[in-house]
């Protein structure tokens, strides 16, 4: 029998069931609701890291690399000049610049001064002025060696700066100034063979690449191969510092004697034009190049025009003598003077009286007479003449391996040939002119038997071993005259050395041959100086040794009247 209060299973209504449907559903959203951020945040990453892996590689990269590593140029010293015998004329050294900074003084100014005084060599009064113009960046001195800079460290006093930096020497001074020249603050070739030579006596080294450590330090475990090394080679000169030494003082010792304004003496060899002195007074110290007169900082003998004068009588006879337009014993009336298209021209004599005649052409040399030249060089036409001049090279730059080089000055063909006095002037060695260089480049035709060789001063870059690893390259010999020509006015010339005007340039033993000449300096708004005279000398020896043949010139302004000789 079944009871009416028989117990029913328990039940809940929709309303009852509502809640527990909302925290359900609740629950599921805030699951979703984290998942989705969570997702969006796996995903925020992902594509962050796709964009610093992917997009911003190259540029973190770059970052990463700069923040490791460091560029470096080396600073290397330029290579340094030596003579043909390896002395050396210009070397790179280090030095210091030393600053002081006042307002760093621990100590009184006076004090200061008195201890710099003695390793700067200068007052300790004008120490202490200096000190007193500003608290700081004062430059005290720019080119200290290291054993001064040693001794400034050594005093320990806060306020004195030392700036390391290379700097370029010139042990010889001013032996070799107008040819090595000079370098500037930037160590730039400004004058000289520096100059002239600047990329081979730069060495050329790529910059280097270093690791870093994360306090900037250079960590030594990756260095590059080769980062210490630099190479041997040094720039080697034809120039003998020895030779260099003698004619210097030998030309000093001559301008004092006569008074003369300023001279050069160029020694060549004769065979190939390689320079062993070239001197030029007055001139300056390279080390010292900043307290110059700016006149002093060019090498006059290369850039400097003027007229030749007797000197060149010998080259006018060799023309003669190869057109056969005169034979080595033809003889001319020297009547003292003569006129041409009015214009007087005598000899130098002339004016004490001097007759001599007839003269062969030997003497005419020997005595270096004016009216004979001219009689010679009216043997040959004047446009065949005009050939010869520029066969030589006149009005043409010679090729040196200096600098500031001046092409000469010759009238043009149909100045020359249109007027009488044209060739008769250039038979003694007026109106045209030239540079010393090139008179000396003109008169070892003479020396090597009849070839125009180019005067050069560089031979190369050698190593330590002597081993060449660039030379010089020159153009080859140009024959000019023939052997046989140049050796009859060889014997002239030493006739001119042994009997005649140049018997002070006579050396016990030696076979000389040489030519003296003194010309007039020419006005720059034409004619000539009153009393003004350029004089010089044109030596060749020994005559009997052709392959060692020297030319020299000297070379001296107004108003002495004298000749070099060496």
């Amino acid at each position: 029998m079944t009871s009416k209060n028989h117990a029913r299973p328990l039940r809940l209504t929709r309303k009852e069931r509502q809640p527990e449907r909302r925290y359900q559903l609740s629950s599921r959203w805030r699951l979703f609701l984290v998942w989705l951020i969570l997702m969006g945040a796996i995903s925020s990453l992902m594509a962050n890291l796709f964009r610093l892996q992917v997009i911003q590689s190259p540029v973190l990269r770059a970052k990463a690399i700069a923040q490791r590593r460091t560029s470096e140029d080396r600073f290397v010293p330029r290579r340094p000049i030596v003579d043909r015998n390896g002395v050396v004329l210009a070397i790179d050294q280090p030095a210091y610049t030393l600053y002081a900074h006042p307002k760093l003084f621990k100590q009184k100014l006076e004090k200061i001064a008195h201890l710099v005084a003695p390793i700067v060599k200068r007052p300790a009064a004008k120490l202490f002025a200096q000190f007193s113009k500003a608290p700081s960046g004062i430059m005290i001195e720019y080119a200290l060696t290291e054993d001064l800079a040693h001794r400034i460290t050594s005093l320990q006093i806060d306020g004195l700066e030392l700036v390391s930096h290379q700097l370029r020497l010139y042990p010889q001074g001013n032996l070799f100034a107008e040819v090595v020249g000079y370098v500037d603050v930037d160590l730039q070739g400004r004058a000289g063979v520096e100059a002239a030579h600047q990329n081979l006596l730069e060495r050329s080294i790529k910059p280097i690449w270093l690791n870093r450590a994360g306090d900037g330090s250079i960590l030594p475990d990756q260095l590059p191969a080769g980062f210490l090394d630099t190479d041997e080679l040094q720039l080697v000169l034809t120039l003998d510092s020895r030779l260099q030494r003698i004619a210097r003082s030998a030309l000093k010792r001559e301008m004092k004697k006569f008074k003369a304004k300023r001279g050069t003496v160029i020694v060549m060899d004769a065979t190939d034009g390689a320079l062993l002195s070239l001197v030029v007074e007055p001139n300056y110290d390279s080390n010292l190049y900043y307290k110059s007169p700016i006149e002093l900082l060019k090498n006059w003998a290369v850039s400097d025009l003027y007229e030749p004068g007797s000197t060149f009588k010998p080259i006018n006879v060799a023309i003669a003598l190869e057109e056969k337009a005169i034979a080595p014993d033809s003889t001319f009336y020297d009547e003292g003077q003569l006129h041409i298209d009015n214009w007087p021209i005598q000899n130098h004599d002339f004016t004490y009286g001097v007759s001599r005649r007839k003269l062969n052409v030997t003497q005419i040399l020997q005595y270096s007479s004016n009216v004979g030249m001219v009689h010679i060089m009216e043997k040959l036409p004047s446009a065949v003449y005009y050939n010869w001049l520029k066969r030589l090279g006149l009005g043409e730059n010679i090729g040196i391996d200096l600098p500031g080089e001046m092409s000469g000055q010759i009238k043009t063909k149909a100045q020359f040939t249109g007027s009488p006095v044209e060739p008769a002037t250039t038979a003694f060695g007026q109106g045209f002119s030239l540079t010393p260089l090139h008179l000396a480049q003109i008169q070892a035709i003479l020396a090597n038997g009849g070839y125009l060789v180019t005067p050069h001063v560089v031979r190369g870059l050698f190593d330590s071993k002597g081993q060449a690893h660039w030379q010089t390259q020159l153009p080859p010999p140009k024959q000019i005259f023939s052997f046989q020509t140049t050796q009859t006015v060889l014997e002239m010339m030493e006739n001119v050395v042994s009997q005649g005007i140049g018997k002070a340039a006579q050396i016990p033993n030696y076979r000389i041959a040489g030519k003296t000449g003194t010309a007039q300096k020419a006005h720059p708004q034409g004619g000539y100086y009153d009393r003004a005279r350029i004089t010089s000398f044109a030596g060749i020896l020994p005559v009997n040794l052709p392959q060692i043949r020297v030319m020299a010139i000297g070379l001296l302004g107004q108003p002495a009247a004298m000749w070099f000789w060496l």
